[in-house]
């Protein structure tokens, strides 16, 4: 990104926690609190939805993790030039359901791929692209089991997720300033609160 736009552009917000942590339902929120343009990964623009059944279609339980991973960052790729980066550029802020510290996490971690390869693929589609902020919501297994329902994709089928919240936390204790952890248990506006909270406190919005 220009640093002539620096001063200008929208920020970068991304939502980050396991199956059933209340991403999506926060991500909206603050969205429409900022007047952000929300969007998701995988997925976000025409292409990356495609990729997006692709991968989580659970009819495909024979994709391998490496084709995983490159159809995450062939989906990332697209969604950056596309969708976030014009965005940002027009002053206006992004809050993303998802980011490249989940492909790290899944692919990188759980799918044993190695964080160094992951980032490796995804160097090309991030374009320098990295967030602004990353929210971690916390919460227990029990009660992101409770949120998921019965229709689980083929990520969330494969039960990746202690390898997965163990790396995210990790993650945050590594760049204590890059990361907002919020504990996202109670009711959905005493989590959104919290998140607003931690907004205005670490970005001014």
């Amino acid at each position: 990104m220009s640093s002539v736009n620096e001063a200008q552009r929208g920020r970068f917000i991304v939502f980050e926690g396991g199956d059933g942590s209340g991403k999506s339902t926060q991500a909206k929120l603050l969205a429409d609190a900022l007047g952000a343009e929300l969007t998701r990964e995988p997925g976000g623009t025409p292409i990356s939805e495609k990729i997006r059944s692709l991968v989580l279609d659970p009819a495909h339980a024979e994709l391998d993790a490496r084709t995983e991973a490159l159809l995450m960052a062939a989906s990332r790729a697209q969604h950056v030039a596309e969708l976030i980066k014009p965005t940002l550029t027009r002053g206006v802020s992004v809050v993303s359901d998802r980011f490249v510290a989940s492909s790290l996490a899944y692919q990188g971690v759980a799918r044993s791929l190695g964080i160094d390869a992951v980032a490796q693929a995804n160097a090309l589609a991030l374009d320098g692209l990295k967030p602004d902020l990353t929210i971690l919501l916390k919460v227990s297994a029990e009660a992101a089991r409770g949120r998921l329902g019965d229709e689980l994709d083929r990520i969330e089928q494969a039960s990746l997720d202690d390898v997965v919240v163990s790396t995210y936390e990790r993650f945050a204790a590594d760049d204590p300033d890059g990361w907002l952890v919020i504990e996202a248990e109670g009711s959905v506006n005493e989590i959104g609160a919290r998140v607003r909270s931690g907004v205005r406190e670490r970005l001014g919005l």
